[in-house]
């Protein structure tokens, strides 16, 4: 294609597309997912969701990758640049002729699920189970009973099955158990993602865990009366099986998240929050490990080696630098003045700061001081760490589309109290994107710090419950 002279004004309003909307008019199928979307497409290995989306935002979390609207277009399209700006902002591409997408094939292969054949034993699973994860042998023979767990025959792995309302398997998740060398996890193929490992009670209780040796620590180190709960393990973060629980026990009303102490577990969490908000559930609670996850708290209890919590230290700085923005004051005459010098010299706290005051000041709060307070804490509390991926250029990206929309906005002679609204919403953008690029920085230069930590050891393990 021949090179086309975009305006850098073209080339940021295509950027900020909103990938759901557009998408949804290409046919794509989309879904639900907390704050953001799911793309779903299928292509010769089956189907695939690991691709988020919010506003121009994507992420691939399979592939660690992700960005601004264009450069959705040219991964998940294989677009070149000119061809990706001109679909997006509307133009007619007569080579694109809506030809499906490079990595989509539309057609879904259905495949037959067939449990892996048991072996007429569990000698290995119990042995691995109880001398390397240090899980109670009662609670393993219960579900051994009940053949939601076996020992498969060929390789002798520990297989975890999931059965709908009617005790028919319907997905199985083997889990190696070998000492030595690296482990082996893998769904069974044709396993139905929306059910999993799981036992079900009679409480109002549900207590959610990434993975089912998670779930079988926890039990062992909260043992008293746990058959009237409810627990499930999603095998990874996945949130189908939670909601196909949830639909048949409507008994379940109290969610308690158990996923890992660390950046992935706490994402989850934080997504499958949103997820279930969305969905009308309200009592949401959230179980901390004391350490990366329940087995390493058993390892610990058991005086075995044991892997700390990770912490999150996206989350922590913007919580840092969010909580730490100083009321300036803002002068109207003078707001465009001060913002637009705070972007070009790239003091972006400042500008964050200045988008802070300028929003309290278009909401028109008599008190503007206790107004900014409970915007701070309004940028902390809606803070999505999960859904804040892709590289600082990216950022970069958003900040400049950001500070253009408020720039158009402040340079308005008169405007409606709408209008005003409109304002004080981009000057609250703005300001969120100010400061993820703040924590950009910090972590970067985090990075390039030699960083060591101590922890102190605890005999117990004690179990932090949070409400959300």
């Amino acid at each position: 294609m021949p090179y086309i002279p975009f305006t850098e004004e073209q080339k940021m309003t295509a950027n900020s597309v909103e990938l759901a909307d557009f998408l949804r008019m290409r046919g794509e199928k989309l879904e639900r997912a907390g704050r953001e979307y799911k793309l779903i497409y299928y292509d010769s290995s089956g189907k695939h969701d690991s691709i988020t989306m919010s506003d121009s935002r994507w992420f691939d979390h399979k592939n660690q990758v992700g960005g601004g609207a264009i450069k959705f277009m040219q991964y998940f399209y294989n677009m070149d640049f000119p061809t990706a700006v001109q679909e997006l902002l509307g133009y007619s591409v007569e080579l694109l002729q809506r030809s499906p997408p490079k990595m989509a094939v539309q057609t879904e292969k259905s495949k037959n699920f067939k449990l892996p054949e048991a072996n007429e034993n569990m000698h290995r699973v119990y042995a691995y189970l109880i001398k390397q994860r240090f899980i109670n042998p009662e609670i393993i023979g219960y579900f051994a009973k009940n053949r939601t767990l076996y020992e498969d025959k060929e390789h002798h792995n520990a297989v975890f099955v999931g059965v709908d309302e009617n005790g028919v398997p319907r997905q199985a998740h083997k889990r190696s158990t070998a000492t030595f060398g690296k482990s082996f996890r893998q769904t069974v193929e044709g396993s139905d993602t929306k059910y999993s490992f799981a036992h079900f009670g009679e409480s109002g209780k549900l207590f959610i865990f990434e993975a089912p040796i998670d779930m079988l620590s926890y039990l062992t180190l909260n043992p008293e009366n746990w058959q009237k709960h409810s627990y499930i393990a999603m095998n990874g973060v996945y949130e189908s099986a939670i909601l196909m629980a949830l639909k048949c026990h409507p008994n379940l009303s109290e969610i308690l998240i158990c996923t890992d102490n660390d950046e992935g577990g706490i994402d989850a969490a934080d997504r499958l929050k949103d997820i279930l908000s969305d969905n009308v559930y309200a009592d949401i609670k959230r179980i901390l490990p004391h350490n990366k996850d329940f087995n390493e708290d058993l390892k610990q209890l058991k005086g075995a080696e044991f892997l700390l919590a990770v912490p999150h230290r996206r989350l922590e700085k913007y919580h840092e630098t969010a909580g730490g923005l100083q009321y300036l004051g803002c002068r109207p005459e003078r707001l465009i003045s001060q913002i637009s010098a705070a972007f070009r010299n790239g003091q972006y706290k400042y500008l964050a700061e200045y988008a802070l005051a300028g929003s309290v000041f278009f909401i028109g709060s008599k008190d503007e001081e206790a107004m900014f307070e409970k915007l701070k804490s309004k940028l902390v509390n809606e803070y999505r760490a999960y859904s804040d991926k892709g590289r600082i250029s990216a950022k970069i990206d958003n900040l400049k589309s950001a500070y253009s929309a408020v720039y158009r906005d402040l340079r308005q002679p008169a405007r409606t109290r709408e209008q005003s609204v409109q304002t004080a919403k981009n000057l609250f953008i703005l300001a969120d994107c100010a400061v993820k690029i703040c924590i950009e920085q910090k972590l970067c230069q985090k990075n390039d710090e030699t960083e060591s930590e101590t922890s102190e050891m605890s005999a117990g393990v004690r179990h932090e419950v949070i409400g959300y």
